[in-house]
């Protein structure tokens, strides 16, 4: 498919922001490492407000007619995207309350703030489930339906939010060797999880020209494609990428998203260099985005098969 620039940021910087804000949530809850002081907090929250606004805004750019994205809302009792929007608005008003009680009271870590940070927390949580069942319960792109995509959404934005906390405890001088464990160790899941969908769409599958024309019993093929010029369909369901190059990208992805962020962190940990923990938080960001390129790039859908292509 045609990767939207809209929708990558979209999935990117929201599932990034979601995932921080419910692990300044579970590090409040336990005080691990002490948990995090007013400040941090304050940077934390803020910077997680920062990302999913960042996504909502590129959502709407995604739209032909913006002015009617309030219409998303109305389909809530069938359609997940509209479930999605309604979480993502209700996240708002919890973690700026969030926000506005750490401020003025200074207690990040109290009996209210606890209760509107695990709130904000969980309702990011659903926000993401949400957002990965849009492209999971879609049966025409074979690459899209499966249970590892709201999967790697989760680990994806866990992984993001970590690596940002870690390297702010870092940049702040504060004891992080538990942050930097738990972004390791959720970098690391989301890079086996990852290996294991990109195994999973290799595999011959999926809808072939008989299934989808209902000849199951009988040799079809194409003897004309569906148009002479590029359409619509052609241009947003026909993109393709090449198999070396697929491959390079994703060398690429793992180096960007994976190795650099988990390399950094361990050498921000041992010498407290805040550049070190600054570089672990943009690759990840910049890595999970090629992730998130490659994930709408690689889709194929059904609809090729009568512009004679053989399979999906």
């Amino acid at each position: 498919m045609h990767p939207a620039l809209a929708v990558i940021f979209l999935t990117l910087f929201s599932g990034g922001g979601f995932g921080l804000m419910a692990l300044v949530a579970v590090v409040n809850d336990f005080h691990i490492e002490g948990g995090l002081n007013p400040l941090q907090t304050l940077v934390a929250v803020l910077i997680s407000l920062v990302f999913v606004t960042i996504g909502m805004l590129s959502s709407t750019a995604h739209l032909a007619n913006p002015k009617n994205a309030w219409r998303a809302f109305t389909r809530w009792r069938t359609s997940w995207l509209a479930r999605e929007g309604i979480f993502a608005v209700l996240f708002y008003p919890f973690a700026g309350l969030y926000l506005l009680w750490v401020y003025f009271t200074q207690a990040p870590a109290d009996s209210v703030g606890l209760v509107l940070a695990n709130l904000a927390g969980l309702i990011g949580l659903v926000t993401i489930f949400c957002q990965g069942m849009i492209y999971a319960v879609l049966r025409t792109i074979r690459q899209w339906n499966t249970p590892l995509v709201p999967a790697n959404f989760y680990f994806m934005g866990l992984g993001i939010g970590a690596t940002i906390l870690a390297a702010e405890r870092i940049v702040f001088g504060a004891p992080a060797t538990a942050f930097v464990a738990l972004a390791v160790a959720l970098l690391v899941a989301a890079a086996v999880l990852k290996g294991i969908y990109y195994f999973w769409i290799s595999r011959p599958g999926g809808p072939t020209i008989r299934t989808a024309t209902g000849f199951n019993r009988l040799t079809v093929r194409i003897l004309d494609q569906g148009h002479t010029f590029g359409t619509f369909l052609t241009e947003e369901f026909g993109h393709t990428l090449p198999a070396a190059r697929a491959r390079n990208v994703k060398l690429l992805m793992y180096l960007v998203a994976f190795v650099i962020p988990i390399a950094a962190l361990a050498f921000a940990l041992g010498t407290g260099s805040a550049a070190a923990a600054l570089i672990a938080a943009a690759a990840v960001v910049v890595g999970i985005g090629i992730e998130r390129w490659l994930f709408f790039v690689e889709a194929q859908h059904v609809v090729n098969l009568y512009h004679g292509r053989p399979s999906c």
